[in-house]
């Protein structure tokens, strides 16, 4: 069997339902795809790079963090796109949060995304692959160190022969990345299936249901650079590929005793008093920085206080106060509504993982 020879119009398919698990504490009362880069949600990448590709018809699969989600996302008009809300009130794995898309998809084309993926270069040039040539499905891989923490693919060619979830002995390097292209024979694919062994859906079960079908799986290795944002390294590794690229701007102010370096963005509103700020780093909306240093690589988000601190390489969240810390704060993720303050200064360095809401009196 083979695909039609000319697609339509792509939709697409945004699952943003998983727990978190491997970011915790930092997303016990957040949604993981909200986590920001550099001052953007993850979510938010996504989005922006289907509609760069004509695909504005978007369902976001959401779960109990629905709420989150959708407040920042909102209609999907500030993105050009119209997006609706689909409910996946268990996680029961990334096929079964495409099964209930199914009247949402209707019959099209779509791209398949997870949330929580960043792909510096975009998928530009696979959907326009996808849509042109003859494929039931197209899977993206990327090669990796440790193939076998991920689903990993057995090419022949280009055309994909087998998925293996997690193997002790990996067939290729070449893991299966959180971005698909599908035609509807998906549906049936996952209709064919059954749970895993941990009661899930699992989308490499129905990829390789649609290979032994004998439908046509193209595989494409990617070019650019991937992360899966779920671990906490990886994260601040997604955030320092984007701020490489960081355009300066300065929107809010900084007084004659600040000194900015590099490329630094100071969003609307933030306040930049006696301190220096190295980039690439931007600071976020209403924000201030007081007698401190932020060093490179660091983003740190609206409504928060950083004062008589130091601070590199790190990622700050939202309504957050960092003061009088006596060493430098490096390769740290700290979250939401956070107090962090410090007193007697002694000769240690602190690498931090905080959660939200998290009150922590430094030594």
């Amino acid at each position: 069997m083979t695909a039609s020879k000319a697609k339509g119009a792509l939709k697409g398919v945004v699952l943003a339902g998983g727990k978190g698990t491997r970011l915790r504490p930092f997303t016990y009362t957040g949604a993981k795809q909200l986590v920001p880069l550099a001052n953007k949600p993850i979510l938010f990448y996504a989005i922006e790079q289907l509609v760069s590709c004509g695909i504005t018809e978007l369902a976001i699969v959401v779960g109990d963090m629905r709420a989150q989600v959708e407040g920042a996302v909102g209609d999907g008009s500030r993105f050009g796109a119209r997006i609706t809300y689909i409910d996946q009130p268990q996680p029961l794995g990334i096929a079964h949060g495409v099964k209930l898309a199914e009247e949402f998809i209707d019959g099209s084309p779509f791209a398949l995304f997870l949330g929580d993926n960043f792909l510096k270069e975009g998928i530009a040039p696979y959907v326009r692959q996808f849509q042109t040539d003859c494929h039931n499905a197209m899977v993206l891989l990327c090669p990796v160190e440790r193939p076998q923490e991920f689903g990993v693919a057995e090419l022949d060619g280009q055309r994909l022969v087998r998925v293996v979830e997690k193997p002790r002995d990996p067939p290729s390097n070449l893991c299966v990345i959180g971005i698909y292209f599908f035609d509807s024979h998906v549906f049936d694919a996952i209709r064919r299936i059954q749970p895993s062994a941990r009661g899930e859906l699992e989308i490499t079960d129905t990829i390789q249901r649609l290979v032994d079908d004998g439908l046509d799986v193209h595989a494409q290795v990617i070019s650019g650079r991937w992360i899966d944002t779920g671990k906490h390294d990886d994260l601040l590794e997604a955030n320092r590929l984007i701020l490489e690229d960081l355009e300066p701007a300065i929107e809010g102010s900084w007084d004659e005793q600040s000194t900015l370096q590099g490329r630094v963005v100071i969003q609307a509103g933030a306040e930049i008093v006696n301190s220096r700020i190295n980039g690439p780093a931007i600071i976020g909306e209403r924000t201030r920085v007081v007698n401190s240093y932020v060093g490179p690589f660091t983003s740190i988000y609206h409504d928060c206080l950083v004062a008589n601190t130091e601070i590199s390489s790190s990622v700050v969240l939202e309504h957050t106060t960092i003061e009088d810390v006596s060493q430098r704060i490096e390769h740290s993720l700290i979250g939401r509504n956070v107090e962090l303050r410090g007193h007697e200064r002694r000769p240690h360095g602190y690498t931090l993982i905080l959660g939200d809401f998290s009150r922590l009196q430094m030594p």
